[in-house]
């Protein structure tokens, strides 16, 4: 299978664990584009949902399918999104589509987190895709001197623009051997809105879509 079988696999296998839920978080990225779709399917069940990025309201608003407001909806009971690099502890390395931030705050609202994705996005240490780290655009040189004490190699992800007006930079040659510690020191840095390590609240299900099928985790 192609990778993109893999994620319209994983995509299809996610809609099981969302049934009964009327409102539902929704995130952003490749393999979320195609979880969108499939909801096509059960959308006259679907109450509303929030979604972590414009780009996804888009695609949500033309299905037909309701964007809510987190503030008016409280806490979801579900939350669908992917990652660029999963370790067994279902700790994530997320935001190279720019969307961290909502992403985060989701994660945070949602008593489920449910993360696809395929099985190219499994490792065993996080950090061999390069860390995005949303910053207050002021802050970026700063923020990117800080991150070199840490020895990472901040590169700034220039033309991109976050839905919230921040910047990203994006963080290599960091192997992230203890994921809670370091998203809480980075997070630290003053000018940092978000840095994309999913840890202290990490997924609860990981479907991982491969060769053989589509696997569990958690």
């Amino acid at each position: 299978m192609t990778q993109d079988e893999l994620k319209q696999k994983v995509a299809e296998a996610a809609l099981e664990y969302v049934k009964g839920y009327s409102i539902l978080g929704i995130g952003t990225g490749s393999t979320t584009r195609l979880f969108i779709d499939c909801l096509a399917d059960i959308k006259n069940n679907i109450e509303g949902t929030v979604s972590s990025s414009n780009a996804s309201t888009e695609q949500l608003k033309k299905l037909g399918i309701p964007v809510l407001e987190l503030n008016d909806v409280g806490t979801l009971d579900v939350y669908v999104d992917g990652a660029d690099e999963i370790n067994p502890n279902k700790q994530l390395i997320k935001g190279g589509g720019a969307a961290l931030t909502r992403e985060k705050i989701i994660a945070g609202a949602s008593r489920k987190f449910i993360c696809i994705a395929d099985d190219t996005k499994c490792v065993d240490v996080l950090g061999k895709f390069p860390l995005p780290v949303e910053v207050i655009p002021m802050a970026r040189s700063f923020v990117a001197r800080e991150l070199v004490k840490l020895g990472g190699q901040p590169v700034w992800r220039e033309n991109c623009v976050t839905d919230n007006g921040g910047q990203i930079l994006d963080v290599w040659n960091l192997s992230i051997v203890n994921p809670p510690e370091l998203e809480q020191v980075i997070n630290n840095i003053p000018g940092v809105i978000t840095v994309g390590i999913f840890a202290m609240r990490p997924a609860d299900i990981v479907l991982v879509g491969g060769a053989d099928g589509v696997r569990r985790i958690g």
